[in-house]
């Protein structure tokens, strides 16, 4: 029988416990990929959406980086047309936020959803956790329009077993001391209303992929 002293069987088991623990494991990367909303438009790097989440996601105690994929004005389409470049490497959680644009464009709600159609397809059909963060649009577009748009989100959340953030701007829309002068972007307190929002979220999806 070998016998091992108590220094290295202490060793061995702490090298055990931390590849057992999160703090022991590989980081991991979750790509906020979207438009203006998460590009942190106006606002200082330290300020915009990806830096916030990572930050607040590693005092949680996850072992993260969040890469910042996001592309002022980009529509639906546009998401569509880079996606391949955009997200050629790996990833743990991919967060989707677009088709704040197309609303502003008055482009039309079927055509919002079909290119997230094909958006939510290819990441799902490379394996890819994805957390849906919706959009809803003004009131004042209509109540045909505001049907059409606000459930594409939902729906399209089901159809392809994503998780759904209902509303990327939960608690910041129409808020005047929480956006910047354009009354749409959010400013740094904004941002840190919408990270708090959607923590326990992405907790989860990172959690449970």
């Amino acid at each position: 029988m070998v016998r091992i002293g108590a220094r290295a069987l202490a060793a061995i088991w702490t090298a055990l416990l931390l590849a057992a623990s999160p703090a022991g494991a590989a980081e991991r990367i979750l790509v906020a990929f979207g438009d203006s909303l998460v590009a942190g438009y106006g606002l200082d790097a330290a300020d915009g959406f990806s830096r916030v989440l990572e930050r607040r996601l590693r005092e949680h105690g996850f072992d993260v980086r969040v890469e910042n994929a996001g592309l002022s004005g980009d529509t639906t389409a546009g998401g569509l047309s880079r996606l391949d470049w955009a997200l050629s490497g790996p990833a743990d959680l991919v967060i989707v936020e677009l088709g704040a644009n197309d609303m502003l464009r008055g482009i039309e709600p079927a055509a919002t959803r079909t290119n997230l159609d094909a958006i939510l397809r290819r990441l799902v059909d490379r394996g890819l956790p994805v957390l849906l963060a919706g959009m809803r649009a003004p009131r004042n577009l209509g109540q045909d329009y505001v049907e059409a748009f606000d459930a594409i989100y939902p729906e399209l959340a089901a159809k392809h077993g994503v998780a759904l953030y209902p509303f990327f701007l939960e608690g910041v829309a129409t808020r005047a001391a929480l956006n910047q002068a354009d009354g749409i972007h959010p400013n740094a307190e904004g941002v840190k209303v919408i990270v708090e929002a959607m923590l326990p979220v992405v907790k989860r999806a990172l959690e449970n992929p």
